[in-house]
């Protein structure tokens, strides 16, 4: 994802009424590079943080990897205080090859906890600009066949879709060639009405943040031409550390634009704000930020139906500040999310 979004990178709502519906029935940055290692895979977290929230926690994650490695090392305070991610639920990331067994993998693992999903379609052709997270599907039947392929894995699993973080705020910046534009458009209503077509998933079309685009004005008809009108909402602040009263006041604004449309605020990270100083290089593997609001559906204002994590905190945004390449797991970088976290 871009510098340039992460400098300016989840009466009661109807994604809370799908969740009750969810308890009643008793079940880049860019895309994750899983590393597995040779660390087994931990045991699910029960209790714990995730405790009263509706998503589902990866067992599997790379924290929770990292968690089981650093116990059998001896290093127990560090594991611990690393639960402050791995027993909390983050988005998958579909992967680019083939999102099918990975999404299969956790709707198995959703089912059995009576949890809802919380994925990421991003594989937009032309994805980042070439920048970070440069890549996505080859061209528009590639990708066709990959959302395709994404919304087959979800079935009628109870899912939340973040849909092609960046893919309309690059747009509207100018970063994105405006020759791929009509293209983009009509991809990204093509996804959404092929995501709608599961009969469990809500959908969330990105808006970037208030940092990147100040005028949100200039999104709303970006956002109908993506087919926003027959999404859920639209997402906000994914990869980046704007503060939720930022996002909140943001998306209302975009909300009176686009019909009264609900929208979730990406707070993995956002704990202590955006790095000060220079915006140029705030968006990338930031120092001293700290971990924000756990996933929750419960957040007060009939507008905004979840605080989500969708950035899987710990994941690089890039090479900058001697971190590995975008989505790599990155424990040092987690450890102090999680040491300075307030929650």
């Amino acid at each position: 994802m871009s510098g340039h979004r992460r400098t300016a990178r989840r009466p009661a709502s109807g994604l809370a009424l799908l969740l009750a519906l969810t308890a009643a029935c008793s079940p880049g940055s860019g895309p994750s590079d899983t590393a597995t290692g040779r660390t087994p895979a931990p045991p699910a977290a029960t209790g714990g943080p995730s405790t009263g929230s509706p998503f589902w926690v990866d067992p599997q994650s790379d924290a929770a990897r990292q968690v089981a490695r650093w116990e059998q090392q001896g290093r127990k305070g560090d594991a611990e205080v690393l639960r402050r991610i791995s027993e909390r639920p983050m988005a998958l990331w579909g992967p680019g090859d083939d999102p099918g067994p990975e999404i299969r993998r956790a709707r198995a693992g959703a089912a059995a906890e009576g949890r809802t999903l919380v994925l990421v379609a991003y594989n937009i052709p032309h994805r980042d600009c070439g920048q970070h997270s440069a890549g996505g599907a080859w061209n528009a039947d590639a990708y066709r066949r990959w959302i395709g392929a994404f919304a087959d894995a979800i079935g009628d699993a109870r899912a939340i879709v973040v849909l092609e973080p960046d893919a309309v705020p690059h747009i509207v910046d100018g970063c994105t060639p405006a020759e791929h534009h009509d293209e983009r458009y009509r991809l990204l209503s093509e996804a959404i009405g092929r995501l709608k077509a599961q009969p469990n998933t809500r959908v969330y079309l990105d808006a970037g943040n208030p940092a990147w685009i100040p005028d949100p004005e200039k999104l709303v008809e970006p956002l109908k031409r993506a087919g926003i009108d027959r999404a859920d909402g639209f997402s906000l602040n994914v990869s980046n550390f704007q503060p939720d009263a930022a996002g909140r006041a943001y998306g209302e604004r975009i909300s009176r634009g686009t019909g009264g449309k609900h929208f979730v605020i990406d707070t993995s990270r956002n704990g202590d704000g955006p790095l000060p100083g220079n915006r140029d290089q705030a968006w990338c593997n930031p120092p001293g930020r700290a971990l924000g609001a756990p996933p929750t559906d419960r957040t007060g204002d009939a507008l905004l139906d979840a605080y989500l994590w969708i950035k899987r905190p710990g994941e690089s945004d890039g090479t900058c500040r001697g971190g590995p390449q975008a989505g790599r797991w990155w424990p040092d970088y987690a450890l102090g999310l999680a040491r300075r976290a307030r929650q």
